[in-house]
């Protein structure tokens, strides 16, 4: 597949030229790989398929600007979540509902991040991750992997800030007892 350009070039040709194939070609890459993600944040598709229009929109008028020592992936999921969370904001109450539902239906099923965290092999870091609560683990995951601040994760959350901090503050205590 020589032809095929890379990420950062997609960006640059967006970016300079506005051209409109390398659009085409970062969308078809990406779209479906943050759409599923996002889905695992909101249990609204309309609200995910809104998040990832807007995202790619924001590439594409350059009000997103990719820094070439990033990773895209990266990059586009920050602009991802950021916005899924400024849409949440937007629902108050009733996407906060939406979310709490979502976590009860979806309660005993392992994620695909929970998945590749727990199978992650550095020392006893799996076995600890998976032995922390779910409560907890949601917190590590927006505000460690995800790159949130509290206050982000705690509307991402549905819960307040200052419960998030506390989470964070406990999941990082068990994690040291495990691992040390």
């Amino acid at each position: 597949m020589s032809g095929t350009r890379s990420d950062g070039e997609l960006l640059r040709a967006i970016a300079a030229d506005s051209d409109r194939r390398a659009f085409e070609e970062l969308y078809r890459r990406y779209a479906p790989w943050l759409n599923a993600r996002l889905r695992g944040r909101c249990a609204d598709p309309a609200v995910v398929d809104d998040v990832v229009q807007e995202t790619f929109l924001a590439v594409w008028r350059g009000t997103a600007r990719y820094h070439e020592d990033g990773d895209a992936a990266g990059w586009l999921w920050r602009i991802g979540s950021r916005r899924l969370v400024d849409a949440l904001r937007g629902d108050g109450a009733r996407g906060r509902l939406r979310q709490a539902l979502a976590r009860l239906r979806h309660r005993d099923e392992a994620s695909a991040e929970e998945r590749v965290l727990a199978g992650v092999e550095h020392g006893d870091l799996a076995g600890a991750l998976v032995r922390l609560s779910p409560e907890l683990r949601a917190v590590l995951q927006a505000t460690v992997i995800d790159g949130l601040t509290t206050r982000e994760a705690a509307v991402l959350l549905g819960i307040p800030p200052g419960t998030v901090k506390t989470r964070a503050m406990r999941a990082r205590k068990q994690l040291r007892e495990e691992l040390a």
